[in-house]
C-alpha cells in the first residue's frame, strides 16, 4: 500500500509540475498581450482571466474534462474520451495562468521604462527586448507571488482525483476504503502534502534570495 502511495505522490508532483510549466508559458503570453495596449488582445485576455477566476476550481476541471469530449462529439460526431491526466493539466494550467498573468503583469510594470528604451536605442526589437531584457528582470519581482500560486496549485491537484487520476488524494481514498482506516491514510496524505509544501517554500526562498543578489 505504501508503494502505491509513493506512486500516487509522484503522479501528484508530475501533475503539479506539468501544470506549472504550462501555466507559466500561458501566463507570459497573457501578460504580454495585456501590456501590448492593443484592444483586440487586451479585451479577450481580460474576459478570459475574469471568467476563469470567477468560477470554482472544481467546475473548471469538470468543464474541461466533460466539455471537451462533448464539444468534439458535436463537431465530428465521434465520441473520443480524453486522458484525465491531460485534461487535469490543462485545467490547472488555465487556473494558474489566470492568476499568474496578473502577478507577471505587475512585475513587468515594475521594470523601469529606461531599460526598454536603452534596449531599443541599441537596436533590439520589441520582442527581443521583452524576452532578453524585461522578462529576466521581472522574475525578481514576480517570484514571491508565483511561489504562493504554486502552493495553491499544488493543493488544487487534489481536485483532479475526481476525474479519475490516481493522484495522492485518490490513493488515500482507495486505501481508506479498503482498510477501513480513513484517519491513518488521510493523515499520511496530509503529511506528504505538507512535506512537499515545506520543500517548495525552502526552494522558493533560496531562489528569491538568488534573484536579489544583484538588485534591490
Amino acid at each position: 500500500m505504501l508503494q502505491l502511495l509513493l506512486q500516487a505522490t509522484l503522479m501528484t508532483l508530475g501533475l503539479g509540475l506539468a501544470s506549472l510549466i504550462g501555466g507559466l508559458l500561458l501566463a507570459i503570453l497573457l501578460s504580454a498581450a495585456e501590456l501590448s495596449g492593443k484592444r483586440l488582445l487586451v479585451w479577450p485576455v481580460a474576459l478570459f482571466t475574469s471568467l476563469i477566476r470567477g468560477l470554482p476550481e472544481i467546475l473548471v476541471v469538470l468543464f474541461i474534462y466533460f466539455g471537451s469530449t462533448q464539444l468534439l462529439f458535436l463537431i465530428t460526431g465521434d465520441y473520443v474520451e480524453f486522458s484525465p491526466f491531460a485534461c487535469g493539466v490543462l485545467a490547472l494550467s488555465l487556473l494558474f495562468a489566470s492568476y499568474a498573468s496578473q502577478t507577471l503583469r505587475g512585475a513587468l510594470n515594475a521594470v523601469p521604462m529606461g531599460q526598454r528604451q536603452a534596449a531599443w536605442a541599441l537596436g533590439l526589437g520589441r520582442t527581443r527586448t521583452f524576452l532578453r531584457i524585461v522578462l529576466p528582470q521581472a522574475w525578481r519581482h514576480a517570484l514571491p507571488g508565483l511561489g504562493n500560486q504554486w502552493l495553491v496549485l499544488l493543493k488544487d491537484t487534489a481536485l483532479i482525483s475526481l476525474i479519475g487520476v490516481n493522484d495522492l488524494m485518490r490513493q488515500a481514498q482507495l486505501a481508506s476504503a479498503s482498510t477501513y482506516e480513513p484517519f491513518t491514510w488521510y493523515a499520511t496524505a496530509a503529511l506528504i502534502y505538507l512535506v512537499i509544501s515545506l520543500c517548495s517554500e525552502w526552494l522558493l526562498g533560496r531562489a528569491t534570495r538568488y534573484t536579489r543578489r544583484y538588485g534591490g
